[in-house]
């Protein structure tokens, strides 16, 4: 049988979760969409998230929430982390202790969240070795899938090929910008280097471009905040994968503007 994924880039603010909203329960139905796992860590005013924000995710159709160095900005988050009946995730190569855990599991599905370190500026521990002991704990789901969130696109390569075979799916997130290398590695395993996002269309990563260009020009400390109207861009992948052996047989980008 065949097991229909989708994976939706970071979604950015208000709007982004707007847009979410709007497109993903049709999309979902007319594509057969068996599971909807999303990056949620940009959700709440573009930077963390909250119990609300999720929930608001979980209503329009999402079932599994990943997250990156941004889910510590809202420390109410902190009290569903660990919660095992939330199915949300932070990266599993943060040290001993972090709230929250790497992986869960849904409909015997295993959702991995690791986080790569180049250009990253945190101190974390090495997300390949974490990973070898993440596949031991999750080796009895049919299907694997990491969201690995790292802002070198030569990582999250490395990464792809240091699991193919060994895990049904890699995908990227961070960025905000999808990439079109969407395929299935030699061995089985369906890659992309990055989601994307959900968010304004005319924004610099979903925030309000006078404030980032005013970061570049002048070096100097600011907000950044989201943009909350007009178009944006709803950036996802649809996985295909085969139940009995676990691979990817299909893969492709479902992309579109919402105006």
């Amino acid at each position: 049988m065949a097991l229909n994924v989708l994976l939706i880039g970071d979604i950015v603010g208000k709007l982004g979760r707007r847009t979410v909203a709007s497109v993903l329960p049709k999309l979902r139905q007319e594509r057969l969409i068996d599971l909807v796992i999303a990056n949620g860590e940009n959700t709440a005013a573009g930077r963390g998230l909250t119990p609300n924000t999720a929930q608001e995710l979980f209503g329009c159709g999402v079932d599994v929430l990943t997250s990156g160095n941004h889910i510590w900005e809202n420390r109410e988050v902190y009290q569903i982390l660990d919660d095992p009946a939330v199915p949300l995730v932070r990266p599993l190569n943060y040290p001993e202790g972090t709230p929250g855990r790497g992986f869960v599991t849904r409909d015997g599905v295993g959702v991995i969240n690791a986080m790569g370190r180049t250009f990253m500026g945190i101190a974390l521990e090495d997300p390949f070795r974490a990973m070898d002991v993440a596949l031991e704990q999750v080796r009895d789901c049919r299907i694997t899938i990491l969201d690995f969130h790292a802002e070198a696109t030569s990582e999250k390569i490395a990464m792809g090929y240091y699991l193919d075979g060994r895990i049904s799916a890699v995908v990227g997130t961070h960025t905000h910008v999808p990439t079109s290398d969407t395929r299935i590695l030699p061995k089985g395993t369906g890659y992309v280097t990055d989601l994307g996002m959900c968010g304004a269309l005319n924004s610099v990563i979903g925030m309000q471009t006078d404030k980032v260009i005013e970061r570049f020009l002048t070096q100097l400390p600011n907000r950044f905040d989201p943009v909350d109207s007009g178009p944006a861009v709803f950036n996802s992948v649809l996985i295909t994968f085969d139940e009995g052996s676990g691979r990817a047989v299909a893969i492709e980008r479902l992309d579109c503007v919402v105006e």
